[in-house]
């Protein structure tokens, strides 16, 4: 492990050197690269540097109970250097998760799509009660939320809603939010008081840059039409939707959330790549499906992944086994506390498949 500390912290200094280079300053393209690099082996080199530290000051605390010392100062000595023990094995175990194999797209924004499916109406409502419990989550990580496209119901809810959320790690954060989320309440149209069981699915997309995935215009069908549904004058009157069909892979999305249509085909656009670079990534990783199915995250959005009990208050996550009687905090978008032990369990089975 120390081997490869070493590795990290000389590439780290190469970085320093290479981006205040005159020649590559004036490289759009490399600085870019370079300091991409840096910036992901910045919290391992920092970890490592003071992992460093506190060995040395260990080394020191233990040289100093070699000497000759009154009793309160050896037993001062022995109190700090217990500390310091505490903190060496902390930061070992750090370590060993900071230089796990990182999935590349963790840094990117991402673009969520939530849809009714089981269940009607009060599926319909549960898509909307999913997407403002993301919505709040994002918010309170200081991120941006921007709707793509939203198909709502007459009930409130919605059949289909899209939209992108920025900032920082925001794919590191929800990716393994993929897969069948499923709901168990009384409806408020049933009088019976009867507890009906409706389902939604979420799809977490990391954004696709230009350079990532190659999409040629000559690839593309374009069709404009008037949007539809509530809204202002344009609705019905201006050719202002747009339905993007990127025919190699029969991938189709449509926007009609804006009323220009230039804004409506820049939207639809990042939701094309994104789902693009999404089947292209699947397609690549299928060689390694039996790795993908022994980690949090298998991406299968058929599978049923949690279980929001109303009448019990309780959020069940089925790949972790992890019950929370937090229903109500949860869809107010207190979501740290299912994230991080997802977050946690795919470190600790990637450790383990690393050792």
């Amino acid at each position: 492990m120390f081997d490869r500390l070493e590795a990290v912290e000389a590439r780290y200094e190469k970085l320093n050197e290479l981006l205040s280079d005159p020649d590559i300053i004036n490289d759009t393209t490399k600085l870019r690269e370079y300091s991409k690099e840096q910036s992901e082996i910045q919290d391992t080199v920092e970890a490592y540097r003071e992992y460093k530290s506190v060995k040395e000051q260990i080394d020191d605390a233990k040289a100093m109970l070699e000497d000759k010392l009154d009793a309160d100062m050896r037993e001062m000595v022995k109190e700090e250097l217990s500390e310091l023990q505490e903190q060496e094995e902390e930061l070992s175990e750090k370590l060993r998760i900071l230089l796990l194999p990182k999935d590349p797209n963790d840094d990117k924004n991402v673009i969520m799509e939530i849809r009714g499916a089981a269940g009607g109406d009060e599926a319909a409502l549960f898509a909307g009660d999913l997407y403002r419990m993301y919505s709040r989550f994002a918010e309170a990580q200081g991120w941006k939320t921007e709707v793509m496209e939203a198909s709502s119901t007459g009930v409130g809810g919605y059949k289909e809603i899209i939209f992108m959320i920025t900032g920082k790690g925001a794919y590191s954060k929800l990716k393994f939010e993929n897969g069948a989320h499923r709901v168990q309440r009384v409806p408020e149209t049933e009088s019976g008081g009867r507890i009906h069981t409706s389902t939604a699915t979420v799809a977490c997309l990391p954004e696709a840059e230009e350079v990532e995935v190659e999409i040629h215009e000559k690839d593309i069908r374009v069709d404009t039409y008037a949007s539809s549904g509530a809204g202002g004058q344009s609705v019905n009157t201006t050719m202002s939707a747009v339905r993007l069909t990127h025919v190699p892979t029969n991938t189709v999305v449509t926007c009609q959330d804006e009323k220009s249509q230039i804004k409506n085909k820049e939207k639809a656009m990042k939701v094309l790549r994104a789902r693009v670079y999404d089947k292209i990534n699947r397609e690549i990783q299928a060689e390694y499906d039996q790795n993908r199915k022994s980690a949090v995250g298998t991406g299968d959005r058929s599978e049923r992944i949690r279980t929001y009990n109303f009448p019990q208050n309780r959020v069940t996550d089925h790949r972790i086994g992890l019950t929370i009687q937090k229903l109500d905090q949860i869809l107010q978008g207190k979501l740290d506390e299912v994230i991080n032990a997802l977050i946690m369990e795919d470190q600790a089975l990637k450790m383990e498949q690393a050792e």
